[in-house]
Parts: C-alpha cells; sequence; structure tokens
C-alpha cells in the first residue's frame, strides 16, 4: 500500500466503492486523513463499513469541511451529466480528483525524482504496460505495475528512488488528474472511444494529451494523425514511434521495419518479427515504445532483447492458445470493435474467423479490405444477421449460434483447408454481453474448448 499523508489531519470525501475505491479510501485513513465515503451500490458501502471505513450519504454531508473529493473514475465527470455528487463539490468549490491524482502528490512529496512510466492509448495499453513491466522485472529492477491494468495504484508499494511505477491510465483516471506528471509518458495512438463520457473527440484527445504535457519525457506513436499532431505539439524531450508507411515520417523516428526496431540513423536495436506474443504492426509499436522506456531507464539492449523474447503475452489479446497439426488457434477476445479486430486481421492470412456478439456502431464495414485474407467466417451471437449481410458475397460463412458450434466448424474447416498455416481466429469485433458476462469470460471459454479438441 501507499499511505496517502498528503491529506493527513483533512477530511476528505470519497465517491465509489469498488476495488480501486476500496483501496483508495484506507490509503488516505493510513496517511492520517478522515474519510467519509459512499456509492450508489448499498454492497459497495457495506463491504467499505466492514473494513472500518465512515460511510455517509454524501448528499447528507456537510461539503464546507471536504478538502477534496476523490471521484471513482468509472462515474461521469462530465458526459453524459455530471453525477451527483460532483454538482455538489463545484457548489462548494471543492476539489474533485482521483486516485492517480493522490499516488503523484505523494511521489512529489516523498520521493519526487522516482521513476514514474504512465501509458495510454486508444489501443494496446495493457499490453504495453504489461510489456514494459515484464523487461524491467527481467533486467533486475524493482517495478510496481497497476493503475487500469491489474492492481489499484495505491495497493502498489510507494514511491521510491530505486522503484519504478508502471501505470496505465485510461482518459477517465487522467481528467482526474490536474497535476500528472510522470517521468515518462507514453501516448501510443489516438481513435474515437468513450465519447459518451467526454462528448467529442476532440475533448477525448485533449485529456489524453496531458499526460503528454506533464510528462518530463515523452514517446509518442505516431501513426495516426492526431497523436503526430501531439507531438508536434510536444516539441523537446520527445521519442517518436513509428512502424513506417511513410519513409518522411521513418527518418525521424524510432522505427519499426520488418521487425526490427531501428534508431533514426537506422541501426537495429532490437528484433521482435519471430516473437510470437507480439505478432501484428500495432504490437511491433507496443514493442518500439517499451523498447524506447527501457532504453530512458537504463536497462542494457541485450537484456532488453531477452526480455521482448520472454514476454508471455496477456491472455484474450492475440493469445496463442495452441497448435494442433498445421492450425494455430488465437484469443482475441479483447478485440470488442471492429478497430481492434483489423490488428488482428493484418496480423494473419488463411483466417477462420469466428466473430460475433453484441455489435458496436458501423459493424464490420470498416474490415472490407481484409476480407480478402480470411478462408471462412463463422458467426455467432446477436450480431450474426448483420454480420452475414457485410460478408454475402465477398466472404464464405456459417452461422453457428454459440461458441462452442464455431470453435468446432473453424477447426474442421482449418484442418480440411489447403493452407499451409490456417489459423483458426477468435476475434469478435464485438461485446460479448449477448452470451458472455464479459470479453474475460468469452475469451476463457475459447480457450478450453480448443485444449479440448481431440
Amino acid at each position: 500500500m501507499t499511505p496517502v499523508t498528503t491529506f493527513a489531519g483533512q477530511r476528505v470525501a470519497l465517491f465509489g466503492l469498488g476495488a480501486s475505491g476500496l483501496a483508495t479510501a484506507l490509503a488516505l485513513k493510513a496517511g492520517g486523513a478522515s474519510v467519509i465515503a459512499w456509492d450508489d451500490n448499498a454492497e459497495g458501502v457495506s463491504k467499505a463499513a466492514a473494513q472500518g471505513i465512515e460511510t455517509v450519504d454524501l448528499r447528507e454531508a456537510d461539503w464546507s469541511g471536504f478538502a477534496a473529493l476523490v471521484l471513482s473514475p468509472g462515474v461521469p465527470l462530465t458526459h453524459p451529466a455530471p453525477h451527483w455528487t460532483v454538482a455538489l463539490a463545484k457548489a462548494d468549490g471543492t476539489a474533485i480528483i482521483g486516485d492517480i491524482e493522490l499516488f503523484c502528490r505523494e511521489r512529489r512529496a516523498i520521493a519526487p525524482g522516482a521513476p514514474f512510466v504512465a501509458i495510454t492509448g486508444t489501443n494496446g495499453k495493457s499490453t504495453t504496460t504489461a510489456l514494459v513491466a515484464h523487461i524491467l522485472a527481467e533486467a533486475g529492477r524493482d517495478v510496481q505495475m497497476g493503475g487500469n491494468i491489474g492492481t489499484a495504484i495505491l495497493s502498489l508499494e510507494p514511491p521510491a528512488a530505486s522503484r519504478v511505477h508502471v501505470v496505465e491510465l485510461s482518459s477517465f483516471q487522467i481528467d482526474l488528474t490536474p497535476s500528472l506528471d510522470p517521468s515518462i509518458g507514453v501516448l501510443l495512438n489516438l481513435t474515437p472511444d468513450h465519447l459518451d463520457r467526454h462528448g467529442t473527440f476532440a475533448q477525448y484527445a485533449a485529456i489524453k494529451e496531458r499526460l503528454i504535457r506533464g510528462s518530463d519525457l515523452a514517446i509518442v506513436g505516431i501513426d495516426d494523425g492526431p497523436s503526430r499532431a501531439v507531438a508536434d505539439r510536444r516539441g523537446g524531450g520527445l521519442v517518436r514511434v513509428h512502424v513506417p508507411r511513410d519513409a518522411a515520417l521513418a527518418a525521424e523516428a524510432l522505427v519499426v521495419r520488418d521487425g526490427s526496431v531501428r534508431d533514426p540513423a537506422g541501426a537495429t536495436i532490437a528484433d521482435v518479427a519471430a516473437i510470437r506474443s507480439l505478432r501484428g504492426a500495432h504490437n511491433w509499436q507496443n514493442a518500439a515504445v517499451a523498447v524506447a522506456v527501457a532504453q530512458a531507464l537504463g536497462i542494457d539492449p541485450a537484456a532488453i532483447q531477452a526480455g521482448l523474447e520472454s514476454f508471455p503475452g496477456l491472455p484474450h489479446r492475440m493469445e496463442a492458445v495452441r497448435v494442433r497439426g498445421r492450425v494455430l488457434f488465437v484469443n482475441d477476445s479483447k478485440a470488442t470493435n471492429a478497430d481492434s479486430t483489423e490488428k488482428a486481421l493484418t496480423a494473419f492470412r488463411d483466417i477462420h474467423w469466428i466473430l460475433g456478439g453484441k455489435a458496436k456502431d458501423g459493424g464490420i464495414f470498416p474490415l472490407a479490405p481484409y476480407f480478402e485474407r480470411i478462408a471462412h467466417a463463422y458467426l455467432i451471437g446477436a450480431a450474426s444477421d448483420a454480420f452475414a449481410a457485410t460478408l454475402e458475397g465477398a466472404v464464405p460463412y456459417t452461422r453457428c449460434g454459440t461458441l462452442d458450434a464455431a470453435v468446432a466448424a473453424a477447426a474442421a474447416g482449418a484442418e480440411a483447408s489447403g493452407a499451409p498455416e490456417p489459423v483458426v481466429l477468435l476475434s469478435p469485433a464485438c461485446a460479448s454481453y449477448d452470451q458472455f458476462r464479459s470479453f474475460e469470460q468469452r475469451g476463457d471459454v475459447f480457450r478450453h474448448l480448443v485444449r479440448a479438441l481431440d
């Protein structure tokens, strides 16, 4: 735990008592603050009370004595409408912050030079965060990983000069962190996302850019226009990372060409082409960013390469589950929209594609340029009719309905194909909620079905 001493002796309101909210309340108490907590969910209130946290309906509280409102990042700050606690805090002039802000203040107070790597972007945050932490740990560094991935930031060990915090940040978390100041800040990419919470893409991108503005060193992927504009506005203290489509851009950046991470002079720093947990151009970008972070933290090149090669990958993200005969089975259940699935389709050919679920806006129309890579599609879930209409005449497909039927059909189809290395790919381009409670459960079921094949 990181006790939050910067609010010692002060009253703090806290709303949102999920895992990170509970961790935050306990960290504030451990640092000497008086915490008054609440949640719209009665179960969360009960759990907090059982751990000795004072719970009071904040509608009935005296706001004049609060030093801050600590808000869960899952609670709307601005859109579609501010939560009722936000209105109460603003009416009293109370600062509204999140747990990342508490960490930043504590770091400045107790270990201002402690290495703090903050990673954001629309896609690839979790893989890059885990990869950076893995490389550093394999090189013998004391690493704490958390934030939007895994462990709440205040449940991690406190900042220290010899300890590196590698933290994934969502736009919701950044929005609640006015003094975000990592030693290394990473922006991977920017595409429209969470517009229901931020109103416009411009506002979403501006929130992400705060991480880059506050960083001592910024590392920015420049493969999309909005991120490239962020890099241009940053100026100095910047490493650009590019998987080149454009020679002019490649000349000024750390690049990945033919599976090799190269410096601007063209010298090879690391090789990623043969690393199965880092397939595809998007993962090459993730790897190049991780290399840049590790270099900035003084990791030896040989140790960086060893860390890349030993990285196991993350579940449900281009996860190689099994090779059965000639057939590779890949679990990409995390791909809940077309933009994410595009990354998987560009990584393979001879694809037996399992897709479907609860469709997102736009469906799979944006994936049409990659249909020539698909040998056969196997449709599941509520999106089957809409996706069949999109595939009609372009890709042969089978309506399977359920994941178990799709795995069986895809395995048989791939085995019977004449392709030298066919791939059965679960990359649904859909949310899971029509048949599963989460993408994790969907991926777990896929993994179980694949491993149970004779």
